[in-house]
């Protein structure tokens, strides 16, 4: 974990929209405690998650916060939040920090976080 990379980042982001950065924030927290001793690192102008591979990252814009999954495609989704129709990618759309439960963030960080190797 590059932490001073991930700070300059997130300090930006507070910079820039207040709102964004305790979405991300927040965000951060909970795929933290799904996935326990995953990576993180600042890259593709996010923040990315890795086991032996990565499997979700967190990316900033304007009006919203997009977790996005790299193998997205493999997840269960029973309540239908992940968007994307692409081969392999997925995403959840976040406009609030209420999202992360309502949208079951956790449940799926979990899921890709075990299908990439990590909680074994």
């Amino acid at each position: 974990m590059n932490d001073k990379k991930i700070q300059a980042l997130l300090s930006d982001l507070h910079l820039a929209n207040h709102d964004i950065h305790a979405l991300v924030t927040a965000l951060r927290h909970a795929v933290h405690q799904a996935a326990a001793g995953a990576g993180e690192e600042v890259k593709y102008g996010g923040l990315l998650f890795s086991v032996a591979t990565p499997f979700c990252g967190i990316f900033a814009y304007a009006a919203h916060v997009s977790l996005e999954f790299s193998r997205g495609c493999d997840l269960d989704d029973p309540h239908g939040v992940l968007e994307g129709n692409g081969k392999l990618r997925r995403h959840i759309k976040l406009l609030s920090v209420d999202d992360i439960g309502r949208k079951h963030v956790r449940e799926h960080v979990r899921q890709a976080f075990e299908k990439a190797g990590g909680g074994t």
